[in-house]
């Protein structure tokens, strides 16, 4: 199958050699997102709930930009340097998506890029 590559100006550019997303058939993979502002390449300012919903910002401009939208999310990773924020983002993720709910995972970490302190991915199926 053929993979086409996804890239938007509306979300962070990729940190390394990686697709901002693959689109192979009907699935489209994101690669992991941190709360970058993807117009300064810094991390936005705030609390973990700011830094999430920066995050779903900038799936969500990747999924427009494959010409699909968030909520066809099959499955999200999340990496959290604190579990302990783990009901704020989840409190975030209600803002983007309503049941029935993705698949997920939560994997504590113990450092992301530019010590963002959240990072997702997403698997979507269009």
């Amino acid at each position: 199958m053929k993979k086409q590559i996804i890239h938007t100006s509306s979300a962070p550019a990729a940190l390394g050699p990686y697709s901002q997303a693959v689109r192979v058939g009907d699935t489209i993979y994101i690669s992991g997102q941190t709360p970058l502002d993807p117009s300064t390449m810094e991390l936005v300012g705030g609390d973990i709930q700011a830094q999430a919903r920066q995050v779903f910002e900038n799936l969500s401009a990747i999924a427009k930009a494959a010409e699909s939208e968030l909520s066809h999310a099959v499955k999200l990773t999340i990496y959290l340097t604190d579990l302990n924020n783990f009901q704020s983002v989840n409190k975030v993720m209600r803002d983007y998506f309503e049941e029935p709910y993705p698949a997920r995972v939560t994997v504590g970490v113990a450092s992301l890029p530019k010590a963002a302190a959240v990072e997702i991915d997403a698997t979507l199926v269009v």
